[in-house]
């Protein structure tokens, strides 16, 4: 994570990040003045921004709009206040109506952005100025600083080429915070046709099965927002293994990009929310789980079963048997 350091000074009404981001200062400039690869990381994991506007000059005005994963949104704009290529810039950022306008009752800042080349890449040290102690107050209330580090942990991802990445690190288990986490895979192949293997039955029975030795018996697939999906395996000749499944519905569906369900097991009542994410770079496929559970102990008790070893058994079989055709 590159976040070393968030202070929150009371007294001077600000909040201060500071990141230490191995790549150099040109290519740390291009993140951020470049909406498709901003809005990447601009916002936490399961509230992806997407930037509607964009005016990148001084005395220009952007617009974005964060999708949470049960279709929430939270809107804001930035208006450039100064540009200094590459060493940073100023904006006034403040939350928004869905319609660009600037929503009540709630604050806006002023943010600087400054960047450094230091030996292992480049430093940036981003400031929040507030207007009162109660404005600061809110904004630290409603996880701005959790939020910051989480969101700045998706940064990493951007710098770097997606192959120089994520290629041959399999299957990677991420524990956020209590009840969040994130798994990433990348596959070798497009995502259109990840997104086909994901949402297509006769696809996924191919390869969604695990380890060896077991059979997808029913699958059927929540295609819009409000249908119910289920799956069921079963295992195969002299596997050991009792038949079991899952059963949920769609919240969101945002083809090829990004599905979000509810997931429980077939005979269980806890459930747990699935935001699957792909990004396509170079014609490699990102995959991304995020996962939200209702508490620690849940979360651990699943992850203890072995999950992680059976999805990379998943995805393994995926860029086989239909990414390399």
């Amino acid at each position: 994570m590159p976040v070393t350091d968030v202070n929150i000074d009371a007294e001077n009404l600000t909040m201060t990040v500071v990141a230490d981001l191995a790549a150099p200062i040109e290519r740390v400039w291009a993140a951020y003045a470049d909406p498709r690869q901003l809005e990447r990381f601009w916002g936490p994991p399961g509230w992806p921004a997407t930037f509607t506007s964009w005016d990148h000059s001084v005395g220009g005005r952007s617009l974005y709009t964060m999708h949470g994963p049960r279709g929430e949104t939270a809107s804001g704009s930035w208006e450039f206040l100064s540009i200094d290529e590459p060493r940073g810039f100023d904006v006034i950022d403040a939350f928004a109506n869905d319609d660009g306008t600037p929503a009540e009752g709630l604050p806006s800042m002023r943010m600087t952005f400054r960047f450094e080349p230091i030996e292992t890449g480049t430093r940036m040290v981003n400031t929040s100025h507030f207007d009162s102690a109660e404005a600061l107050e809110q904004l630290t209330a409603m996880g701005a600083v959790e939020g910051t580090k989480l969101a700045m942990a998706q940064l990493d991802a951007v710098l770097q080429d997606l192959r120089d990445y994520a290629e041959g690190k399999g299957t990677v288990v991420d524990i956020l915070d209590d009840t969040h986490v994130r798994i990433t895979r990348l596959v070798n192949g497009p995502r259109e046709l990840v997104w086909r293997a994901h949402n297509e039955p006769e696809l996924m029975k191919k390869w969604l099965l695990g380890p060896d030795g077991w059979e997808m018996t029913e699958c059927v697939i929540a295609t819009e927002v409000g249908q119910t999906h289920r799956t069921r395996w079963a295992p195969v000749g002299d596997t050991e293994g009792e038949p079991f499944g899952f059963e949920g519905e769609s919240v969101l569906v945002d083809a090829p990009r990004r599905s979000v369900q509810t997931q429980r097991m077939i005979g269980v009542p806890v459930q747990v929310l699935n935001d699957l994410n792909l990004y396509e770079e170079d014609g490699a496929t990102l995959i991304t789980l995020y996962i939200e559970y209702p508490d620690a102990e849940t979360r651990d008790m699943i992850l203890g079963t072995g999950m992680a070893d059976g999805m990379e058994a998943s995805y393994d079989r995926l860029e086989r048997e239909l990414l390399a055709v």
